[in-house]
C-alpha cells in the first residue's frame, strides 16, 4: 500500500507533466558535455550555459583532450557567457583533474563505477557540490538520484509538504523513499519542477494559475513567502 507522501508525490508528477508535457532533458549530446553543462548552469540559466558550450563545439574543444590543453585562462575566456567564467574554469578544470586521477582520463570507465564510487568522488572535487555532482550521475551516468534544487524547496515548503529548515539530503530522501528507483523518471520530474519553478513558484508566486494549485497537504495562498 502507498504512503501518503508516495500519494502526494505521484499525483505532483501528473499533475505537472499534464500540464507541461515532456521536458525532454538534459539537453547535451554526450556525457562529458551533460557534466560540462553541470558545471557551468551553476547560478545561470541554460540559455547562457548553451552559448558557451556552443562556443567550445565550434572550436572543437569540447573532449577531455581539448579541455585539458586549455590554459585557465583560455578555458575561462571561452565559457565567458555562462558567468563566473574564471570561477567556474577553475572548477572545470578541478573536475578534469579528477578524471584524470582517478579515471585515466577516460570518460567510460568513469561512467561505469558504481554510484556509491561516483558520489563520493565528485563532492571530494573542490567546486562540486551534492547539486552538481548529482545531475553529473542522473543526467551523465543515468543513475536514480534525485536532484534537489532551491525550486523544489520553495515549491514543496509553500505546499506543506516540507519544514522551512529542510535540508538537501532531507528533500532527496521524500523523493527516493517514496518514489521507484527510475532515473528517466527522476530526469522528468526534475525537469518539470524546474520548469514550473521558473513559470509559477517565482520568488513571488502565481498561484492563482498555478497547475499545482490544490495539490499538496496545505495548498498555498498568493502570499506565501
Amino acid at each position: 500500500m502507498e504512503s501518503r507522501n508516495s500519494q502526494l508525490l505521484r499525483e505532483m508528477f501528473d499533475l505537472l507533466l499534464g500540464h507541461f508535457g515532456p521536458q525532454n532533458w538534459w539537453p547535451g549530446d554526450t556525457g562529458l558535455e551533460m557534466m560540462v553543462g553541470a558545471v557551468l548552469t551553476q547560478n545561470t540559466n541554460w540559455k547562457n550555459v548553451q552559448k558557451a558550450i556552443e562556443n567550445l563545439k565550434q572550436k572543437n574543444l569540447l573532449s577531455l583532450e581539448a579541455l585539458k590543453a586549455l590554459s585557465l585562462e583560455e578555458l575561462a575566456r571561452e565559457i565567458r557567457p555562462s558567468g563566473y567564467y574564471n570561477i567556474k574554469a577553475k572548477r572545470l578544470r578541478n573536475l578534469l583533474g579528477f578524471l584524470a586521477d582517478r579515471y585515466e582520463a577516460d570518460l567510460e570507465q568513469f561512467l561505469e563505477d558504481t554510484t556509491e564510487a561516483l558520489r563520493e568522488g565528485l563532492l571530494s572535487v573542490n567546486g562540486i557540490g551534492p547539486e552538481t555532482a548529482d545531475s553529473i550521475l542522473l543526467y551523465a551516468a543515468q543513475r536514480p538520484i534525485f536532484v534537489i534544487d532551491t525550486y523544489t524547496h520553495r515549491i514543496l515548503y509553500r505546499h506543506g509538504m516540507i519544514g522551512e529548515e529542510a535540508g538537501y539530503y532531507e528533500l532527496q530522501d521524500l523523493f527516493m523513499d517514496h518514489l521507484p528507483a527510475d532515473p528517466g523518471f527522476f530526469n522528468e520530474f526534475h525537469a518539470l519542477i524546474v520548469r514550473l519553478g521558473k513559470e509559477y513558484c517565482r520568488k513571488v508566486p502565481r498561484c492563482d494559475v498555478c497547475p499545482l494549485l490544490q495539490w499538496g497537504p496545505m495548498p498555498p495562498d498568493s502570499n506565501t513567502a
